[in-house]
């Protein structure tokens, strides 16, 4: 059988090592971004072709791929002028590589099914940017078992493993779950690290020391190092992306009568470090609220 015609929308920092990779693993690959620059570049160097506009690709492709930026981003592509909504047709898939709200997610598959037959599975990843270029995201799906297996070959190539959780909206919220493991983490990192300098003890090697134990994990081998050496430029994520995921942890926390003490503390020092211009910046740089002045 043919390979599927796929669209990709979204060439930030994540979708463009992804986008890349598709288009790497021999598929026909469709670009669209809100800054054209970016998808352009993209087309330039890998061969992929570039759509004038979300409609154009849309009526072009068999299955469109979002890697969005919230919630919001996706319901303008799905709803907005243009969107799914207006130009979708039965039998495309939708796989949202984006981190969006889980019942949100419902509510768009569910929309899309009825008006245009349109089936929806959700797949955040989690592995950064790292992971997105070397093509070991981990990659957590929501959807019918049907469309799961129509979405794992062209997951494949980005994924060091690919988990079906349950119906859709639940790879979102595996990936809450996930958000929730990592922001509590980063917030009780630059604590320890704080810690560490006011005690005394060379911080840099808290990475060594730990390596091994308990309190062992991928966000304390990134973080550690550079926030105990202040190196916080070229970050290849941003506060805000963190403590958004912690918000939505907090909102489903509030649906389901599932209390989220932890993630909440976490959300709201967060938000105050990004309240002091720190929106866009590496949350290494939480350690700063922490260093005396």
């Amino acid at each position: 059988m043919p390979r599927p015609r796929l669209g990709f929308i979204g060439i930030g920092l994540m979708g463009d090592p992804m986008s890349r990779r598709l288009i790497a693993a021999g598929f026909d690959v469709t670009l669209w971004n809100r800054t054209p620059e970016k998808a352009a570049s993209v087309a330039t160097e890998s061969g992929a072709q570039l759509a004038d506009d979300v409609a154009s690709l849309i009526d072009g492709v068999d299955v469109i791929m979002l890697c969005l930026a919230n919630t919001a981003v996706v319901q303008e592509l799905v709803f907005g002028p243009g969107g799914l909504a207006e130009h979708g047709h039965p039998g495309q898939l939708v796989i949202d590589l984006s981190s969006s709200d889980p019942d949100a997610t419902r509510h768009m598959a569910k929309t899309l099914a009825e008006r245009r037959g349109i089936r929806w599975v959700d797949a955040p990843v989690s592995g950064g940017v790292v992971g997105a270029e070397t093509g070991e995201l981990a990659i957590m799906c929501g959807g019918n078992s049907e469309d799961i297996d129509a979405a794992r070959p062209l997951l494949e190539p980005l994924a060091a493993r690919i988990t079906h959780m349950g119906p859709v909206g639940s790879g979102q919220v595996t990936k809450v779950c996930n958000q929730m493991i990592v922001g509590c983490q980063a917030a009780v990192i630059a604590e320890a690290v704080a810690l560490a300098e006011t005690s005394g003890v060379d911080a840099s090697r808290l990475t060594e020391a730990l390596a091994g134990g308990f309190a062992d994990s991928t966000p304390l081998r990134i973080l550690a190092p550079r926030m105990a050496a202040s190196d916080f430029d070229s970050p290849a994520w941003h506060l805000r992306t963190l403590l958004k995921d912690l918000d939505m942890a907090v909102a489903q926390g509030g649906r389901t009568l599932s209390a989220t003490p932890m993630s909440g503390l976490a959300a709201q020092l967060m938000r105050a470090h990004a309240a002091h211009g720190h929106d866009e910046s590496d949350p290494a740089t939480l350690v700063e609220t922490y260093r005396r002045s």
